[in-house]
């Protein structure tokens, strides 16, 4: 109640409550509390699914930063080929005694190279391995969002069944919310 003295319902809350002081054990007590055992279940599942969204926004970024760290080591690679390049051209072109000072700079770069290579190519695959993870954790995402809205379902359709008061309609809350709570328990198994 408000302070004024003037409280609003809404027509599912006086439905509610009309039901549960006339009838707190039939079809209106038990459509409450499986409501509110839904709801919390529904909650719970919302939560997990809003993280695993995050969790695979924040692996998609890591895997763009590795992605753009390996194009950073294959420009370097390609730059120490430019050089390598120059010092083969130099070697045949050098006077003799120039020569030494060029096969050194052409073995050094090729030394470089290498080792330039193998860092991109582990930042290529760190990128994939977090492309990986992000596709995990979307697929699970997706679960838990399938798992909520059965569970959302279920809620709207025990308001029905309570306004309606349709046996057949509290089997179908029941029957939806066990299909919510699977779904959560294959998100949660990573399923």
């Amino acid at each position: 109640m408000s302070e004024g003295g003037f409280h609003v319902h809404g027509l599912h809350d006086h439905e509610l409550e009309h039901a549960a002081e006339h009838d707190p054990k039939g079809l209106a007590g038990q459509l409450a509390v499986a409501t509110a055992i839904i709801a919390t279940v529904g909650a719970m599942f919302s939560y997990m699914g809003g993280l695993t969204q995050a969790d695979a926004g924040i692996y998609k970024n890591n895997a763009a930063i590795k992605k753009t760290e390996a194009a950073d080591q294959w420009a370097y690679y390609q730059s120490k080929s430019n050089k390598q390049n120059l010092a083969e051209l130099a070697l045949d072109l050098a006077p003799a005694e120039r020569r030494p000072v060029y096969a050194e700079q052409l073995k050094r770069y090729q030394g470089e190279k290498a080792a330039i290579q193998n860092d991109a190519k582990k930042l290529e695959d760190e990128s994939k391995d977090w492309d990986r993870r992000s596709e995990e954790q979307m697929h699970q995402h997706h679960r838990w969002a399938q798992a909520t809205t059965a569970l959302q379902i279920a809620i709207a359709m025990a308001a029905i069944a309570l306004l309606t008061r349709r046996k057949w309609l509290e089997y179908g809350v029941f029957a939806l919310s066990g299909l919510g709570v699977v779904l959560g328990v294959l998100a949660w198994q990573h399923i």
